[in-house]
Protein backbone atom coordinates (compact mmCIF):
# COMPACT_ATOMS: atom_id res chain seq x y z
CA UNK A 1 0.00 0.00 0.00
CA UNK A 2 1.34 3.35 -0.88
CA UNK A 3 2.07 5.65 1.81
CA UNK A 4 -0.40 8.73 2.58
CA UNK A 5 1.50 11.90 2.38
CA UNK A 6 0.04 14.82 4.04
CA UNK A 7 0.18 18.92 2.72
CA UNK A 8 1.05 20.81 6.21
CA UNK A 9 -0.11 24.18 5.95
CA UNK A 10 1.45 26.89 8.40
CA UNK A 11 -0.51 30.38 7.99
CA UNK A 12 0.93 33.19 9.22
CA UNK A 13 0.81 36.98 9.62
CA UNK A 14 3.88 37.46 7.73
CA UNK A 15 4.26 34.24 5.41
CA UNK A 16 2.17 30.72 4.33
CA UNK A 17 4.47 27.87 4.69
CA UNK A 18 3.90 24.66 3.51
CA UNK A 19 5.29 21.19 3.24
CA UNK A 20 4.84 17.74 2.61
CA UNK A 21 4.72 14.59 5.39
CA UNK A 22 5.34 11.31 5.41
CA UNK A 23 3.22 9.33 7.57
CA UNK A 24 6.31 9.35 10.40
CA UNK A 25 6.02 13.19 9.98
CA UNK A 26 9.41 13.75 8.05
CA UNK A 27 9.64 16.50 5.99
CA UNK A 28 9.75 15.02 2.57
CA UNK A 29 12.01 17.70 0.01
CA UNK A 30 12.06 21.01 0.87
CA UNK A 31 9.29 23.40 2.54
CA UNK A 32 7.70 26.08 0.40
CA UNK A 33 6.72 30.00 1.57
CA UNK A 34 4.93 32.55 0.50
CA UNK A 35 4.10 36.26 1.47
CA UNK A 36 0.98 36.15 3.48
CA UNK A 37 -1.73 38.64 1.37
CA UNK A 38 -2.23 42.46 2.86
CA UNK A 39 -4.62 42.68 6.40
CA UNK A 40 -7.08 42.29 6.04
CA UNK A 41 -7.34 39.17 4.34
CA UNK A 42 -10.07 38.34 1.93
CA UNK A 43 -10.96 34.06 2.30
CA UNK A 44 -10.43 34.07 -1.76
CA UNK A 45 -6.93 35.98 -1.04
CA UNK A 46 -5.79 33.11 1.70
CA UNK A 47 -6.92 30.22 -0.48
CA UNK A 48 -5.00 32.02 -3.59
CA UNK A 49 -2.07 31.54 -1.28
CA UNK A 50 -2.78 28.39 -0.48
CA UNK A 51 -2.60 27.53 -3.51
CA UNK A 52 0.63 28.83 -4.57
CA UNK A 53 2.98 27.55 -1.42
CA UNK A 54 1.66 24.52 -2.51
CA UNK A 55 1.81 23.85 -6.03
CA UNK A 56 5.77 22.77 -6.39
CA UNK A 57 5.06 20.45 -3.69
CA UNK A 58 3.48 17.32 -5.69
CA UNK A 59 0.68 15.34 -4.92
CA UNK A 60 -0.59 14.72 -1.28
CA UNK A 61 -3.45 12.57 0.61
CA UNK A 62 -5.00 15.18 3.37
CA UNK A 63 -4.46 18.51 4.37
CA UNK A 64 -3.08 19.62 7.86
CA UNK A 65 -3.59 23.48 8.50
CA UNK A 66 -2.25 25.49 11.33
CA UNK A 67 -4.31 28.91 11.44
CA UNK A 68 -3.31 32.03 13.50
CA UNK A 69 -6.66 32.98 15.32
CA UNK A 70 -9.30 30.80 17.25
CA UNK A 71 -10.62 28.38 15.07
CA UNK A 72 -13.88 25.88 16.08
CA UNK A 73 -15.38 22.91 14.09
CA UNK A 74 -13.08 24.48 11.30
CA UNK A 75 -14.45 28.28 10.86
CA UNK A 76 -12.89 30.71 11.52
CA UNK A 77 -13.55 32.88 14.94
CA UNK A 78 -11.06 35.37 15.72
CA UNK A 79 -7.81 36.30 13.08
CA UNK A 80 -6.37 39.22 14.91
CA UNK A 81 -3.23 39.47 12.62
CA UNK A 82 -5.17 38.48 9.31
CA UNK A 83 -8.11 40.72 9.80
CA UNK A 84 -10.81 39.42 12.13
CA UNK A 85 -13.89 41.29 9.96
CA UNK A 86 -12.79 39.50 7.01
CA UNK A 87 -12.47 36.00 7.83
CA UNK A 88 -15.02 35.52 10.97
CA UNK A 89 -17.29 32.76 10.18
CA UNK A 90 -14.99 31.47 7.04
CA UNK A 91 -15.43 27.99 6.76
CA UNK A 92 -11.73 27.17 6.09
CA UNK A 93 -11.61 23.78 6.80
CA UNK A 94 -14.67 22.86 4.62
CA UNK A 95 -13.95 24.91 1.77
CA UNK A 96 -10.55 23.62 1.61
CA UNK A 97 -11.18 20.34 1.52
CA UNK A 98 -14.10 21.30 -1.60
CA UNK A 99 -11.81 23.34 -3.03
CA UNK A 100 -8.48 20.93 -3.36
CA UNK A 101 -10.35 17.32 -3.01
CA UNK A 102 -9.04 15.90 -0.18
CA UNK A 103 -9.59 15.94 3.44
CA UNK A 104 -8.79 18.75 5.70
CA UNK A 105 -8.26 19.34 9.28
CA UNK A 106 -7.52 23.06 10.68
CA UNK A 107 -6.54 23.22 14.16
CA UNK A 108 -4.67 26.85 15.70
CA UNK A 109 -1.16 27.23 14.55
CA UNK A 110 0.21 27.26 18.07
CA UNK A 111 -1.74 24.12 19.13
CA UNK A 112 0.22 22.34 15.68
CA UNK A 113 2.96 23.57 16.62
CA UNK A 114 2.93 22.50 19.93
CA UNK A 115 2.35 18.71 18.51
CA UNK A 116 5.22 18.90 16.98
CA UNK A 117 7.23 20.23 20.07
CA UNK A 118 6.24 18.30 23.10
CA UNK A 119 7.55 15.12 24.89
CA UNK A 120 4.11 14.02 25.91
CA UNK A 121 4.98 14.38 29.79
CA UNK A 122 3.46 16.24 32.53
CA UNK A 123 1.86 20.06 31.91
CA UNK A 124 3.22 21.47 28.94
CA UNK A 125 2.92 24.56 27.60
CA UNK A 126 3.78 26.33 24.13
CA UNK A 127 4.38 29.98 23.51
CA UNK A 128 5.03 31.03 19.73
CA UNK A 129 6.10 34.66 19.27
CA UNK A 130 5.93 35.54 15.92
CA UNK A 131 3.30 38.91 14.34
CA UNK A 132 1.55 38.40 17.72
CA UNK A 133 1.40 36.07 20.70
CA UNK A 134 0.01 32.44 20.31
CA UNK A 135 -0.29 29.49 23.46
CA UNK A 136 -1.08 26.00 23.34
CA UNK A 137 -1.89 23.35 26.25
CA UNK A 138 -1.25 19.63 26.90
CA UNK A 139 -1.57 17.41 29.20
CA UNK A 140 0.43 13.92 29.46
CA UNK A 141 0.32 14.70 25.10
CA UNK A 142 -3.36 15.43 25.17
CA UNK A 143 -4.44 18.91 23.83
CA UNK A 144 -6.55 20.84 26.21
CA UNK A 145 -8.73 23.45 25.45
CA UNK A 146 -7.98 26.04 23.34
CA UNK A 147 -7.59 29.67 25.57
CA UNK A 148 -6.82 33.04 23.44
CA UNK A 149 -3.99 33.85 26.19
CA UNK A 150 -2.29 36.07 24.13
CA UNK A 151 -5.79 38.51 24.10
CA UNK A 152 -5.88 39.21 28.39
CA UNK A 153 -4.09 42.11 28.98
CA UNK A 154 -0.70 41.73 30.69
CA UNK A 155 0.82 45.54 31.19
CA UNK A 156 -1.99 48.37 31.33
CA UNK A 157 -4.32 47.95 28.40
CA UNK A 158 -1.51 45.92 26.85
CA UNK A 159 -2.59 42.46 25.69
CA UNK A 160 0.55 39.55 25.01
CA UNK A 161 -0.27 40.55 21.20
CA UNK A 162 0.98 44.22 22.27
CA UNK A 163 3.74 43.31 24.59
CA UNK A 164 5.76 40.85 22.94
CA UNK A 165 4.57 40.67 19.05
CA UNK A 166 6.31 41.85 16.51
CA UNK A 167 5.37 45.57 16.40
CA UNK A 168 6.70 45.96 19.89
CA UNK A 169 9.95 44.21 19.00
CA UNK A 170 10.68 46.63 16.35
CA UNK A 171 9.52 49.78 18.15
CA UNK A 172 10.83 48.97 21.57
CA UNK A 173 14.32 47.33 20.71
CA UNK A 174 15.55 43.37 21.16
CA UNK A 175 17.09 44.65 24.68
CA UNK A 176 13.65 45.77 26.04
CA UNK A 177 11.70 43.19 24.11
CA UNK A 178 13.49 40.66 25.48
CA UNK A 179 12.68 41.74 29.10
CA UNK A 180 9.56 41.58 28.39
CA UNK A 181 9.49 37.80 27.26
CA UNK A 182 11.63 37.17 30.50
CA UNK A 183 8.52 39.09 32.27
CA UNK A 184 6.02 36.65 30.05
CA UNK A 185 8.05 33.49 31.40
CA UNK A 186 7.68 34.66 34.78
CA UNK A 187 3.84 35.28 34.81
CA UNK A 188 2.94 31.80 32.90
CA UNK A 189 4.86 30.08 35.25
CA UNK A 190 3.07 31.50 38.18
CA UNK A 191 -0.78 30.79 36.51
CA UNK A 192 0.24 27.75 34.38
CA UNK A 193 2.66 25.83 36.85
CA UNK A 194 4.21 24.48 33.39
CA UNK A 195 5.87 21.68 33.86
CA UNK A 196 7.75 22.78 30.30
CA UNK A 197 7.42 25.61 28.39
CA UNK A 198 8.69 25.53 23.97
CA UNK A 199 9.15 28.87 22.88
CA UNK A 200 8.67 28.78 19.02
CA UNK A 201 7.84 30.94 16.54
CA UNK A 202 9.90 33.74 14.08
CA UNK A 203 11.14 35.72 16.82
CA UNK A 204 12.26 33.00 19.40
CA UNK A 205 15.60 33.35 17.82
CA UNK A 206 16.09 36.59 18.82
CA UNK A 207 15.86 35.58 22.70
CA UNK A 208 19.23 36.71 23.94
CA UNK A 209 18.87 35.98 27.96
CA UNK A 210 19.51 32.53 29.64
CA UNK A 211 16.41 30.43 29.49
CA UNK A 212 15.49 28.34 32.85
CA UNK A 213 15.54 24.49 32.28
CA UNK A 214 11.84 24.44 32.22
CA UNK A 215 11.87 26.34 28.95
CA UNK A 216 13.01 25.31 25.61
CA UNK A 217 13.67 27.26 22.35
CA UNK A 218 11.80 24.74 19.64
CA UNK A 219 12.33 25.55 15.69
CA UNK A 220 9.68 26.65 13.76
CA UNK A 221 9.31 23.55 11.72
CA UNK A 222 7.37 22.35 14.36
CA UNK A 223 4.60 24.29 13.29
CA UNK A 224 4.60 22.21 9.97
CA UNK A 225 5.52 18.93 11.46
CA UNK A 226 2.95 18.56 14.31
CA UNK A 227 0.16 18.55 10.96
CA UNK A 228 0.83 14.88 11.20
CA UNK A 229 -0.64 14.81 14.51
CA UNK A 230 -4.12 15.72 13.65
CA UNK A 231 -4.25 12.36 11.65
CA UNK A 232 -3.92 10.36 14.76
CA UNK A 233 -6.62 10.68 16.42
CA UNK A 234 -10.47 10.12 16.49
CA UNK A 235 -11.51 12.19 13.54
CA UNK A 236 -14.20 13.94 15.57
CA UNK A 237 -11.18 15.20 18.21
CA UNK A 238 -10.64 17.77 15.20
CA UNK A 239 -13.48 18.06 13.78
CA UNK A 240 -12.91 16.77 10.11
CA UNK A 241 -14.31 18.48 6.96
CA UNK A 242 -13.82 15.03 4.96
CA UNK A 243 -14.35 15.35 1.03
CA UNK A 244 -18.31 14.12 0.39
CA UNK A 245 -18.62 10.76 -1.26
CA UNK A 246 -20.74 10.62 -4.37
CA UNK A 247 -24.13 9.82 -1.67
CA UNK A 248 -23.21 12.46 0.49
CA UNK A 249 -21.88 11.08 3.34
CA UNK A 250 -18.19 12.18 4.59
CA UNK A 251 -15.30 9.82 3.13
CA UNK A 252 -13.40 8.26 5.68
CA UNK A 253 -9.39 8.70 4.79
CA UNK A 254 -7.62 5.56 3.87
CA UNK A 255 -5.92 3.99 7.03
CA UNK A 256 -9.58 5.08 9.41
CA UNK A 257 -12.21 3.55 10.52
CA UNK A 258 -15.85 4.70 9.22
CA UNK A 259 -17.51 6.25 12.08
Amino acid sequence: MNELRTLAIDIGGTGIKAALLDEAGSMLGERQRVPTPPKPVAPKDLMRAIDQAAAPLGTFDRVSVGFPGYVRDGRVVTAPNLGTDALTGFDLQGELAEHLGKPVRVLNDADVQGFGAIKGRGLEMVLTLGTGAGTAFFRDGEIMPHLELAHHPVSGNKTYDDYVGNAARRKKGRKTWNKRVAKIIDILRDVVRFDHLYIGGGNAKDISFPLPPDVTIVPNTDGLIGGIHLWRKDPAAYSAADVPSGDGAAATPEGEPAP
